[in-house]
């Protein structure tokens, strides 16, 4: 159900309606091209009144990259994860092991996202859209180069270098910010994966998953990871990164699009975390 008083806010903060079409035309201004493999994050109260809504976003986004290029967008859902850490909110102790026994598996299809936002909904229901296999870090896509992007997605080391993250690095994608900042740039997690600093640590992570067709609570190691500095790390990428594929910015709807090269910044904030964190 759409929020009207967000709904509200936005007709008011709008000069005009934004469109499927004005999107696109803001999106070739910004630098996206036919044929890219984009990966996308986006707030749609930032981009305006949009007609349509998300579906025009979903819409303007598969129309900017063409035929021949990817959309691809994270469709985390974190609620499929042992209950021992949650924290926002935490349920009481004595009810973890019941959710551990009867929390259903994860499935592409019908698993929800969680705090993805409205564009991210809509973009894993299009038809064309794939979803990859991991049950708390999963990936959507859709266009010419998205199952090669998803498959496979391992439980283990979920947005490290044999991820779509990784793959999407070794394809040259851009990193899209719609109306977002650096906070919510999961292609920044690859660069943890990469970078070295004394306190990096790794931990259990658990689900439950079907193992030679019988449901079980797996668990895995995998790094601990942390966005506390990631807007710290893009305010730096803008400042210090002056080779080929530094941000550029600009207007998309009522809203700031921020387009940059994946392997550029997932370079820096490499570097950047090897010799900032501690």
């Amino acid at each position: 159900m759409v929020d009207r008083m967000t709904e509200a806010a936005a007709i008011e903060g709008t000069d005009r309606p934004v469109t499927q079409r004005s999107l696109v035309s803001d999106l070739r201004a910004l630098g996206v091209e036919q044929g890219d493999v984009v990966i996308v994050h986006t707030s749609l109260s930032a981009l305006g009144w949009v007609i349509g809504g998300s579906q025009a976003v979903v819409e303007a986004l598969m129309e900017s990259v063409g035929s021949a290029g990817t959309i691809v967008m994270p469709t985390q859902s974190g609620h499929v994860s042992d209950p021992a850490e949650w924290s926002a909110p935490p349920v009481p102790e004595t009810w973890h092991q019941i959710v551990r026994d009867e929390m259903p598996t994860y499935d592409p299809a019908l698993t929800p996202t969680r705090l993805m936002g409205q564009v991210v909904d809509c973009f894993r229901h299009h038809p064309s859209t794939v979803r990859s296999e991991h049950p708390q870090l999963s990936v959507a896509a859709a266009g010419r180069q998205a199952d090669e992007i998803i498959r496979p997605h391992e439980f283990a080391a979920g947005l490290g270098p044999t991820s779509p993250l990784g793959r999407m690095y070794e394809l040259g994608a851009k990193v899209l910010l719609l109306g977002v900042g650096h906070g919510n740039n999961t292609s920044l997690h690859l660069a943890e994966y990469q970078a070295e600093w004394p306190s990096k640590s790794t931990s259990q992570r658990g689900a439950p998953l079907i193992v030679n067709n019988e449901r079980q609570w797996v668990e895995v190691e995998d790094l601990d990871i942390d966005e506390e500095d990631f807007e710290q790390i893009g305010a730096s990428f803008v400042t210090e990164w002056k080779g080929e594929g530094a941000q550029t910015d600009g207007p998309v709807g009522a809203g700031i699009g921020r387009l940059m090269s994946m392997p550029a910044l997932v370079d820096f904030a490499t570097s950047w975390m090897s010799n900032n964190r501690r």
